[in-house]
């Protein structure tokens, strides 16, 4: 049969997206922008209004039972299908003896116990929660003192007339999928696969479908072309550490990726033009809220560009594919230079929701006199302030010291003080054993500093001061808001931060690349790649949300010189294991570039979770550990034989 029969609809088509037949999910164009519909998914409680927008009745409210053996879902039945005989399948929500609740991926329906009786009555006595059955029975309105409005069912319920279980559920569970009863985040990751009922991960994750489907329809519409890469490679000069993988030839190991960098520089020498890739990535590196061992990205290059052109992509697919019409990002976004953030914000991802800027005050002082203890750092000390307004009787004492504990726990030649102004006497008070009254005076007047205020103030190597006070401001908002003030306003905020240095410097003076060695220099700064290479900027351009990178890229080198001249002359790294991308890169490469999206933590961010566990099916844990697997297990005296590993016998299994 015709598939097409099946789908067409008015104001409807379908496209061919990898070989598959989908229905588009075009439904109207106009002022520039293409409007999108998802299947709405409901529950009785919502956690989050965000939504793809729908201006039509979705077309396939009608299918989400095709293939199965129900006829509805929990969550699409009304008062129009008031006396249809259906058959419903779910997880039981609630059981109130007379009545119960019906759950499954899309909404809950009240089913009515009175018509049944006898045996089925026997069964339904020792029903639990979570319990799967099947109900069959008659759709029927509900007494309008009962009509429940939080409900797209709520107007109706099932009189059953049969029940059948298809999968009990012990009386005793480890976690119970209820809203307002939230499990702790150990048991949350040791039954993930129970935690993955609760309503609000079911929305997460077709909220993430949803979106990966979107930035596929639009980069097809564009022409890329979605090409799969290799996982197992071999190790990559620089970068982060990876995982490697035994092979059974006798020490040689693979390497799981960390991104897909060299095949898409790879592609673009073969002439692709256009790629991109929903990629899996590794990187063998330390667990936080907003990092994972795997994780996955959007991976984009393309020939022939620029930094521009790229920039105008990404800012076009994002305002294509956001799932809030209301939150919808305004394009161009705005741009600033790594120098202007590491001066004003003190970060290279600057959380521009608040404005509180780091000033400059060295030349308001004598910082060769600065406390009791002249300092001798020449030139590099510098003084810096940073003014909270209004918010000196928010923290108290014990959250101020945490915080300059914790913006100064990497350096020791750092002063940090964050002074509650209550009254103006307070900033002479807390400052008069490093500054004279005449320099605290000149400070409060240019920073217009005020009673009220929570001023920050802080001396030492410059470097080191804009990381600090660009830590404490980040701290200090956190710590503002964790006490009721506001700080940070509620839009979202994206910035290209761009002109990077190409390199950073090691303790020892060696140089290393700032994003990675295949980033073309700045054309303008060419000249100083001999000379004075930490003079030098990149091609290297951050996406940031929020005050959190959510995507990073580059133009390439694509002179093979060029690139052998950075990594063996400049960066001192092995060019025989990049040996065959200097090749490529002297048979006739086009200039080309790319970005990678991090969308783990681009869903989080859209979402308003704290961490991307929230929004991955099966996460790992601390240190990398799986709680619900055990993994990563012990070695087997076999597996070792097989790989030619030695087996620690202590830790066999």
């Amino acid at each position: 049969m015709d598939l097409t029969v099946n789908f067409v609809r008015s104001g409807a088509k379908l496209v061919r997206l990898g070989g598959v037949l989908a229905q588009s999910s075009i439904i109207k164009r106009g002022h520039g922008r293409v409007w999108k519909i998802i299947n709405q998914y409901s529950c009785s409680t919502s956690l989050s209004t965000l939504s793809y927008p729908e201006t039509v009745k979705n077309i396939n409210e009608d299918k989400k039972s095709l293939y199965t053996t129900r006829t509805h879902t929990c969550g699409e039945l009304t008062s129009k299908d008031a006396g249809s005989k259906v058959c419903l399948k779910g997880w039981i929500q609630y059981n109130r003896k007379k009545f119960l609740v019906l759950r499954d991926a899309y909404g809950m329906t009240q089913v009515l116990l009175e018509e049944v009786g006898g045996d089925m009555q026997k069964i339904l006595d020792g029903l639990t929660l979570e319990s799967v059955i099947e109900v069959k029975g008659e759709v029927i309105l509900r007494p309008k003192d009962q009509v429940n409005n939080k409900m797209i069912s709520g107007d109706i319920e099932i009189k059953a007339l049969s029940i059948r279980v298809l999968g009990a559920a012990p009386s005793q569970m480890p976690l119970q999928i209820k809203e307002n009863k939230m499990p702790t985040e150990d048991t949350r990751m040791k039954y993930r696969y129970l935690y993955l009922r609760y309503p609000h991960m079911q929305k997460m994750l077709r909220l993430r479908s949803q979106l990966f489907h979107s930035m596929r329809e639009f980069l097809i519409q564009h022409h890329f072309v979605d090409v799969e890469t290799p996982t197992l490679f071999r190790k990559t000069p620089g970068g982060a550490q990876e995982f490697v993988v035994p092979t059974q030839i006798p020490d040689h190991f693979y390497s799981l990726v960390q991104s897909p960098q060299q095949f898409k520089q790879l592609l673009m020498v073969g002439g692709l033009d256009r790629y991109f890739q929903i990629a899996r990535c590794y990187r063998d590196e330390t667990v936080r809220h907003d990092r994972q061992p795997e994780f996955t990205q959007l991976d984009i290059e393309l020939s022939f560009v620029d930094r521009k052109s790229i920039i105008k992509l990404i800012e076009e697919l994002l305002n294509f594919c956001w799932p809030s019409e209301e939150e919808r990002p305004d394009i161009p976004f705005p741009q600033m230079t790594y120098h202007d953030a590491m001066l004003n914000y003190g970060s290279d991802k600057p959380d521009l929701r608040f404005q509180s800027k780091i000033c400059d005050v060295t030349h308001l002082i004598s910082p060769q006199k600065m406390g009791s203890n002249p300092l001798n750092v020449s030139s590099e000390l510098s003084a810096r302030a940073i003014v909270f307004s209004k918010a000196a009787s928010i923290c108290k004492k014990e959250n101020l010291k945490e915080i300059i504990k914790e913006a100064t726990k990497n350096t020791s030649s750092i002063n940090l003080f964050l002074i509650p102004i209550k009254k103006n006497q307070d900033i002479k008070n807390s400052l008069k054993n490093v500054l004279t009254v005449e320099e605290i005076d000149k400070i409060a007047n240019e920073l217009k500093v005020e009673e009220g205020d929570l001023f920050g103030f802080c001396f030492g190597k410059n470097q080191d001061v804009l990381k600090v006070l660009g830590l404490t401001r980040v701290l200090t908002a956190d710590a503002l808001e964790a006490n009721g003030f506001t700080v940070r306003e509620p839009n979202n905020c994206f910035l290209w931060v761009v002109d990077f240095p190409l390199f950073e410097e090691n303790d020892d003076g060696s140089l290393l690349s700032a994003h990675h060695p295949f980033t073309q220099p700045h054309p303008d700064d060419l000249q100083l790649l001999g000379t004075e290479p930490l003079k030098v900027r990149g091609l290297h351009y951050d996406l940031v949300l929020n005050g959190s990178e959510i995507g990073g890229g580059s133009i390439r080198i694509s002179d093979a010189h060029l690139q052998k001249y950075i990594l063996h002359d400049l960066l001192h790294l092995d060019t025989s294991t990049l040996q065959h991308l200097i090749d490529a890169l002297s048979l006739g490469c086009p200039p080309h570039g790319g970005i990678a999206l991090g969308l783990d933590r681009l869903v989080s961010m859209m979402t308003g979770v704290k961490s991307i566990r929230e929004v991955i099916a099966f996460p790992k844990g601390l240190r990398g550990k799986d709680p619900m697997a055990g993994a990563p297990a012990p070695l087997t005296r076999e597996d070792a034989a097989t790989y030619k590993l030695p087996f620690n016998h202590g830790k066999s299994s």
